[in-house]
């Protein structure tokens, strides 16, 4: 701006600079252009192609510890974002998941179970946990175990009291994961291994 107003309207420098509140010793500079920005820039660029994963201080410790150029990290910098090398994006990591099953809708009773673990915390900062079993036909809570620790073995035998009392169903339901009749049910009792 103040070289414009000195150009275009004659406007001494003394008086631009003090107009657009600037020293004169920056009016005055010069940058220095020299091939050492040039050797830099290559170096960068070739760094960044062979190495995409290098951001910019990994790309000046090579530069100085394993080439041995004794360039200031600000400078080097400086080629590094007009190379618009810091605006390079790091592509997202996806994880490939499967998808669930859609939720089939039961026909009958006891034809499709689910199972789940809830837990809670007391007003004495305790912790305690709830095994639910319901029938999703109707909605009727089959089973409610609650206490502060529910190993496998209770947990099979509040299933083993269900089915006694209302029979086997054709499929359970954790988590939305299906387990069908003949992976589950051996015999009349449920495996440890189901939950």
């Amino acid at each position: 701006m103040a070289q414009e107003s000195v150009a275009d309207q004659g406007v001494s420098i003394r008086l631009a600079c003090q107009a657009f509140m600037i020293s004169q010793t920056c009016y005055r500079y010069q940058a220095k252009l020299s091939d050492d920005n040039a050797l830099i820039a290559d170096w960068l660029l070739r760094l960044t192609t062979a190495h995409r994963r290098w951001g910019f201080g990994l790309c000046y410790l090579y530069l100085r510890n394993v080439q041995g150029l004794r360039f200031n990290h600000k400078r080097v910098y400086r080629i590094y974002c007009e190379l618009e090398l810091n605006l390079r994006i790091k592509p997202r990591r996806r994880i490939k998941r499967d998808k669930p099953d859609p939720l089939a809708v039961p026909k009958k009773v006891n034809q499709m179970w689910s199972i789940d673990f809830m837990h809670d915390t007391l007003a004495s900062d305790q912790k305690f946990r709830t095994f639910n079993v319901l029938d999703d036909y109707n909605r009727e809570g089959l089973g409610l175990e609650v206490d502060f620790s529910l190993p496998s073995r209770r947990i099979t035998r509040c299933l083993d009291q269900i089915i006694a009392w209302r029979g086997k169903p054709d499929a359970i339901r954790c988590d939305n994961v299906l387990h069908q009749e003949s992976n589950i049910f051996a015999d009349n009792s449920l495996p440890s291994t189901v939950i």
